[in-house]
């Protein structure tokens, strides 16, 4: 049963290479005149990315290669955006193929798919905010005091015949005593001169801040009052074009107005004078009266006449008719 598991079911095969590129580099390439393959090329002193001369000078760029790295710039931007505009689509439409394809599966024995309404069956999570604070560091505990450990053996004490002089044992302590309170006297000496100097320092300080504030709001004042009088010199201009605007428009109504009113009796009574206005009785009585009264009158007669002519012409048709038929 063991040699049955570590058994193979198929002889071994070499894999297939399924990639384009050799996985080893051929001796027998044709190589070009510069040193380089030309199926791949790799120096660097042929690329024209590579910056030759002196690199602390300004780079001067011609003006054709500016123009062909921004092209070259933009082709990649837009190969890059296609790129990912691709990408996005494929995604969307994987996501889509997905979906309909969970759609499309068959209920399990026993279901079927119905579509509901799940909003009342949908949990809406709420986020809080939660702070931690780690412990602070405990400080670490000091050394213990290192204590030889005992060497050979004891075979007596030598105690000397005054077992504590006060005189030699007390002068250490002394000296250390008094050089803590020198040192101490002194660190408090100069604490207070620095203090003293701290303070000088803040009062100087504040004197500065207070003459510079002095000086901001004076300067600030100075301003403002500018601005007003500029606002109020350009008010005062305005107000000056505006009167002299309405001075020349009234000068000019009034100059108008003369010119208008010059001649303007001569004109109304000649325009009165044609239209009609001022006639003579005695002509307008014959054009309205009389002119009509006779022309109805001639109408009249020219009727009486040209009736007559027809009748006439009537009677000489009518013996003509029968002078025609007699015969």
């Amino acid at each position: 049963m063991q040699a049955a598991f570590h058994s193979f079911q198929q002889e071994p095969k070499p894999v297939n290479n399924s990639s384009k590129k050799n996985k080893y580099r051929d001796p027998f390439a044709e190589v070009s005149s510069r040193g380089n393959s030309l199926n791949n090329t790799g120096n660097i002193m042929y690329d024209r990315r590579v910056y030759r001369g002196n690199t602390y000078a300004q780079q001067i760029i011609p003006q054709n290669q500016q123009l062909e790295m921004e092209l070259e710039e933009k082709r990649e931007k837009q190969l890059q955006k296609r790129k990912l505009l691709e990408v996005k689509q494929r995604q969307e439409r994987d996501l889509q193929e997905q979906l309909l394809a969970e759609r499309n599966l068959d209920p399990v024995d026993g279901r079927k798919h119905i579509e509901i309404q799940t909003e009342t069956y949908m949990e809406e999570i709420e986020e809080t905010d939660v702070w931690t604070q780690t412990d602070p560091f405990q400080d670490r505990p000091e050394s213990p005091v290192f204590i030889p450990s005992k060497t050979g053996v004891d075979t007596g004490v030598q105690v000397e015949e005054d077992l504590f002089d006060f005189d030699f044992e007390v002068a250490p302590i002394l000296e250390v005593i008094i050089g803590k309170t020198l040192e101490q006297s002194m660190l408090e000496v100069l604490e207070e001169e620095e203090m003293e100097a701290l303070k000088q320092q803040k009062k100087e300080f504040a004197q500065k801040r207070n003459a510079e504030l002095a000086e901001t709001q004076r300067l600030e004042a100075a301003e403002k009052r500018r601005f007003e009088e500029k606002e109020r010199r350009k008010e005062q201009e305005r107000q000056r074009l505006q009167r002299e605007q309405e001075c020349r428009r009234k000068l000019a109504s009034r100059q108008f107005a003369n010119q208008y009113l010059e001649n303007l009796d001569l004109n109304v009574f000649t325009t009165l004078q044609e239209e009609g206005f001022f006639y003579d009785i005695v002509h307008r009585q014959v054009e309205q009266d009389f002119m009509p009264f006779l022309a109805q009158l001639t109408t009249q007669e020219l009727d009486k006449k040209r009736q007559a002519r027809v009748e006439v012409d009537d009677i000489i048709k009518m013996s003509i008719r029968k002078l025609l038929k007699s015969n």
